[in-house]
This record gives C-alpha cells, sequence and structure tokens, in this order.
C-alpha cells in the first residue's frame, strides 16, 4: 500500500464516526446526485453490483432494492466504522443481498469479470493511483459492464464548500495551495482528466455531462450547523493548536454566513458535479 493510500486509510476511519453521525443531514444533501448517478446505472434485477466508496450503506441499500433477491450489492469502503453502520442498517432492512468488504477498491483482488455495474456517490475521487484504480474496476466487471459515478466539479462552482471556506478565511487567511490533482474531493474536478484516466483505465463509451442542482445542507440551530461545517466539510478545518479566541472568531464568522444563507425551508447552496457512465 502507498503512502497515500495509508494515509487515506488513517483519515477515514479516524473520521469515520462523525460521518455516521452527520448521516442523515449527509444524505439529504446527497440524495438527488445519487438517485441521478443510479438512474444512468439502470440495475436490473438479478444483476451485481459494486458501491464503490459507499460510506454508512444509503446507496448500497437502494441498489439492493432494485437488483433484488435475486441479484447481490457489493459496497467498499476503507472506512470501518461507516461499514458497521452499513451492516447494521442493511440488516434491519432485511436486505441480505449485501455484503459489505473494508477494503481500498483500487486495489482489491475482486473476482475477475464478475460484477455487471460498478456505482459511486462521490466515494471514487479517492483513488492513490487513479488509472490503476478504474483499471482494477475493470477487470471485475464482465465485459461490457456498467460504471456510474457522480464526482464533485470545481470548488468555485460549488457555494456549498466556497461559503463556509471564505468565512473561515476572513479569519484564519487562505489556504495552502493543493494539488488538483491529489487525491481529495474534489481531484475529478476536469472532465479533461476523467477521460485521461477512464481511457488509460480501458474503459469505453465514456459520457462526462455536468450536473447542476440546489444542495440541501438542511436546518438547524445556528451552533448545529456551525459544528457540522467545522467538523465535516472541507475548507473549514482548524488548526489543532489555535487559541480559543480564534475558534471563537470562525465560529462567528460561519455563523454569520449560516444565517445569510437561512430560509423557512432550510439552507440550500449551490452544488455542481459530473455524472460519469463508461463500459468495460
Amino acid at each position: 500500500m502507498t503512502d497515500v493510500a495509508e494515509e487515506l486509510r488513517s483519515y477515514w476511519n479516524d473520521r469515520g464516526p462523525v460521518w455516521v453521525e452527520y448521516r442523515e443531514r449527509l444524505d439529504g444533501m446527497l440524495a438527488p446526485l445519487g438517485e441521478a448517478a443510479i438512474a444512468r446505472l439502470h440495475p436490473d434485477p438479478g444483476e451485481h453490483v459494486l458501491d464503490i466508496g459507499c460510506g454508512t450503506g444509503t446507496t448500497s441499500l437502494e441498489l439492493a432494492r432494485l437488483v433484488g433477491d435475486s441479484g447481490h450489492v457489493t459496497g467498499v469502503d476503507v472506512s470501518a466504522p461507516m461499514l458497521d453502520e452499513a451492516r447494521r442498517r442493511a440488516a434491519d432492512a432485511g436486505l441480505a443481498n449485501t455484503s459489505f468488504v473494508v477494503a481500498d477498491a483500487g486495489a482489491h483482488q475482486f473476482e475477475p469479470r464478475h460484477y455487471d455495474g460498478a456505482f459511486s456517490r462521490m466515494g471514487i475521487m479517492f483513488f492513490a493511483e487513479p488509472v490503476a484504480g478504474f483499471t482494477n474496476l475493470r477487470r471485475a466487471l464482465r465485459p461490457g459492464g456498467r460504471l456510474s459515478f457522480v464526482c464533485w466539479r470545481s470548488p468555485s462552482e460549488n457555494s456549498w464548500v466556497t461559503e463556509p471556506g471564505q468565512a473561515v478565511a476572513e479569519v484564519l487567511g487562505p489556504p495552502a495551495p493543493m494539488d488538483p490533482d491529489a487525491p481529495g474531493p474534489f481531484s475529478l474536478a476536469s472532465a479533461n482528466r476523467i477521460s485521461s484516466i477512464l481511457t488509460g483505465a480501458g474503459l469505453v463509451d465514456i459520457d462526462i455531462t455536468p450536473h447542476d442542482l440546489p444542495l440541501s445542507i438542511g436546518d438547524g440551530t445556528t451552533d448545529e450547523l456551525v459544528r457540522y461545517y467545522m467538523d465535516l466539510l472541507p475548507g473549514t478545518a482548524i488548526p489543532e493548536n489555535a487559541d480559543v479566541h480564534v475558534i471563537d472568531r470562525v465560529k462567528a464568522a460561519l455563523g454569520a454566513m449560516v444565517e445569510r444563507r437561512r430560509t423557512p425551508d432550510g439552507i440550500t447552496m449551490g452544488g455542481a458535479a459530473w455524472m460519469v457512465s463508461a463500459r468495460a
């Protein structure tokens, strides 16, 4: 395992309980994107489907309902805490046609040519070696097997992340520049890069379509929403050694942003994604 892959595994296991805590709010935000990507995959009864970066299992459970008892869904994620939650939810729902594997989907040895489809809702942007990772998925797909995923476009097109990031920057200053191609939520922001990676992985019939929609951050008190941003979203991390007065200023800046965006129906911000499909 590369150092980058090990760092990502450590991060997602350390932060897994936080993502479990915020599952309902995250699902409320991401559900329309997942539904659109599942519709593009169009899983049929009896099919075997991989759910890459499945997290707490929301999309895995929906895929399992669509493939039915004669099909099967394998959810894959590096985060053991999130998969514990996914297994619990599958058991509670009585979905025996699911299994969950703690693994890096870009390197895990799947049964070759076994899966009819591979899917991901915002979980496929973290491969340490993207061409190798997608090549691994292609090998797991049967000939003609489908890939469908949704990933973020650039941060500048996604106000759900830029606005809280700007609020934090008012206090801490702008963050250090990051390699846009490094594993992370925006590593597939470029359609040209996606096309190059998928072509390099041997996938064909590649379609990359922009998808814009308002994203519901949900409702709650200002303190609840500020805590959500500070706990979870990229660009809002505060240095561990930050002075309590600095933390208070960050909270105030985020709180002001929340109140500017508040409506009777909660907080909604702009989202911009790519809907991507291809075949093995």
